[in-house]
């Protein structure tokens, strides 16, 4: 397949898209109503019904009944901690496989024109970002948000959370349901701007953006701070009457989820002429750019309201180094009153 069909490669061999980021049309005025359908449809496919289903069989095949639940112990939580770990290792691996390792595309529609592999450094522990990204997603990442998840469900099956039954109301958890994507972009919004201010990036942030060429494995590379803001979105859930399964779907919207902004590819070859789109292209430009989109604004134009919106186009570029540029004579302002 012909990338160039559909963007541009630079002289470094870096690939962009010719055509730029869009808002949700659920913004649109007028209204665009075919539109809305098939964002509606992008909402839910692929990767919020993979984050369904995956915590589908967690619920139904690894979790025991709210009886042993009730109690912390060893006995539920380690087994819920292998199957979030050999699922995420799954996941992340399966992608890291075939665009990295096989490099079945080679680097067709690869933002970045080089591998991580060719690039060690010393800012990665062993000179590797894979190694380092791998062991910061498994010995950090996914055991906190595992601990969260585990807390979440006790604190339900205990009756220490105020809860629902599915037949009790069936509608009101699966509207949670659908909301709860909306809930972790929201939350993933506010702690991403957070940790972005000084002190807490330099303590916390920048072991995250060392990968500023992100893969799969780089998706929850974090340091535990941010592991635990991350997966805290599901903390939320305790604003409202609610159930385990809710926990549950949390973890696998954080976690597998993750991956989403870390492909580093913006198509995904599926034969000769199918490519679907990865929706990597946002987040990739936070990576690239550093203060731009905050977030993927899948459903609420958060960076777009708050003037950090990148589309990738040669105008938010310019947008973006306006920005910069008043901010550097703020700071030298700022420097030359004291």
């Amino acid at each position: 397949m012909d990338d160039l069909q559909h963007g541009t490669r630079n002289k470094k061999g870096d690939w962009a898209p010719t055509e730029p980021l869009g808002l949700a049309p659920i913004w649109s005025w007028p209204p665009q109503p075919g539109a809305v359908a098939r964002w509606l449809v992008g909402y839910v496919w692929p990767w919020n019904l993979v984050a369904l289903a995956t915590a589908l069989a967690v619920w139904f095949l690894v979790l025991p009944d709210a009886a042993q639940m009730a109690e912390l112990s060893w006995r539920w939580i380690v087994p819920l901690w292998l199957a979030n770990t050999a699922g995420i290792a799954l996941w992340f691996g399966a992608f890291e496989a075939r665009l990295y390792r096989r490099r079945a595309q080679e680097r067709r529609f690869k933002y970045n024109g080089k591998f991580p592999a060719e690039q060690p450094s010393d800012v990665f522990w062993f000179r590797s970002q894979n190694l380092d990204n791998a062991l910061r997603c498994f010995l950090i990442s996914v055991p906190i948000g595992t601990a969260l998840e585990a807390l979440l469900l006790w604190l339900c099956a205990s009756g220490q959370a105020a809860t629902v039954s599915w037949t009790e109301a069936p509608l009101y958890l699966a509207g949670l349901a659908l909301l709860a994507p909306i809930v972790h972009e929201v939350h993933f919004y506010g702690i991403h701007r957070a940790i972005h201010w000084g002190p807490l990036y330099r303590w916390v942030h920048a072991i995250h953006h060392n990968s500023v060429n992100p893969s799969p494995w780089s998706s929850l590379s974090m340091h535990p701070v941010e592991a635990a803001a991350y997966f805290g979105v599901a903390l939320w859930m305790l604003a409202l009457p609610t159930h385990g399964f809710i926990a549950v779907l949390f973890f696998h919207l954080a976690g597998y989820g993750a991956i989403v902004g870390h492909i580093g590819f913006d198509r995904i070859e599926l034969g000769d002429t199918h490519a679907p789109r990865s929706s990597a292209y946002a987040h990739y430009l936070h990576h690239k750019h550093f203060d731009v989109n905050y977030c993927d604004n899948g459903v609420f134009p958060l960076d777009h309201w708050f003037g950090s919106w990148h589309d990738g186009s040669p105008e938010g570029e310019r947008r973006m180094q306006e920005r910069f540029r008043r901010r550097r004579e703020r700071v030298n302002a700022s420097s030359s009153a004291s």
